[in-house]
């Protein structure tokens, strides 16, 4: 079974597909070997739910670079042979399987309606995740698609969600039709978002009205110069930000982009480390109310690049699933 779109299909993932990626030795078991596909749904007794996509129409509708299309199958290939053992077997894990593009749009307003076009796809396979109180991990594509997890999120619970966010952009423009630099400005602007927070802020790389906006709809968010000399603790702002999530879901959002030297749609050679990226992800992840990860903008150009990118989300979706 497939769902599809005019622009995207949604493909499902078998068993057989993903033993393609597995590596299989005598004597060990990998995750690959133990993880459900999307023909166990109904009968899926883990808790979480990986989604990949495939897109980066998104940030070119953004006026962004391409590329975000490449992390999920990187991604796989490097999950799917880490070891099942005591820390994680791979049987509370579910891979449902990909979105992909079926053409390929260049004209700006057109990437913008396709947009829009991949936000109902996407709301239509993850509602019934949140129907069933499993836990979406969504990988790849650009940060539009932090939309339609809070969305459909917030559809399924009647009330609008929280949402933190580690990223070098607010992603809070304007509302000029859908892309990967307005997800949260529009979920919040159409009561799907109650309380929004950004942490490690560039501050060249945000404009003063989209700061102006921040401020006006009561955001909390703090800049990576902040952190650079002393004047603020990262993992205490989290703590912060944890501690005022009361009795909503909360949903966990880490741009690529926020780590230093990874191959991204706007990559930077000043950020985050990936010890911290996975640090604030532990945190966030023990939080009882935690609804859903997304881990966008990953865009590898090359072999190397491929490895790094699929090494770093394998070592993220493992932290996030074993806190």
């Amino acid at each position: 079974m497939s769902a599809s779109s005019n622009i995207f299909s949604f493909i499902p993932s078998t068993k057989a597909d993903l033993l393609l990626y597995v590596s299989q030795r005598e004597g060990e078991v990998k995750l690959g070997e133990k993880v459900s596909v999307y023909a166990d749904l109904d009968s899926f007794s883990g808790k979480y739910v990986v989604l990949g996509v495939k897109e980066d129409v998104g940030p070119r509708a953004n006026l962004g670079l391409a590329g975000s299309d490449a992390g999920y199958a990187c991604f796989l290939k490097r999950f799917l042979n880490m070891q099942s053992n005591s820390f994680l077997s791979g049987d509370e894990v579910l891979l449902m399987g990909e979105i992909r593009v079926n053409s390929v749009v260049d004209e700006l307003g057109v990437l913008r309606q396709c947009v829009e076009e991949l936000d109902d796809l996407l709301i239509s396979l993850l509602v019934p995740i949140y129907e069933k109180r499993l836990i979406p991990i969504l990988i790849g594509g650009g940060h539009n698609n932090a939309y339609p997890l809070i969305k459909a999120c917030s559809m399924v619970q009647k009330k609008a969600m929280d949402v933190v966010n580690c990223d070098p952009h607010a992603d809070f423009r304007a509302l000029e039709g859908r892309h990967s630099g307005n997800s949260f400005s529009y979920a919040m602007k159409e009561g799907w978002l109650a309380n929004y927070a950004v942490l490690g802020l560039h501050q060249q790389y945000n404009s003063q009205s989209m700061l102006d906006r921040l401020v006006e709809q009561e955001c909390y968010f703090t800049f990576f110069e902040e952190y650079l000399v002393g004047h603020r603790n990262f993992l205490n702002d989290v703590d912060d930000i944890l501690l005022q999530v009361k009795d909503t879901a909360l949903g966990i959002e880490l741009d690529m982009d926020a780590i230093i030297n990874m191959p991204s749609s706007a990559f930077t050679p000043s950020g985050f480390t990936l010890e911290e990226a996975r640090r604030y992800l532990i945190k966030c992840a023990k939080s009882k109310k935690a609804a859903y990860l997304h881990l966008p903008e990953a865009a590898p150009k090359n072999e190397r690049e491929e490895a790094v990118v699929g090494k770093a989300l394998a070592y993220l979706v493992s932290d996030f699933l074993k806190a």
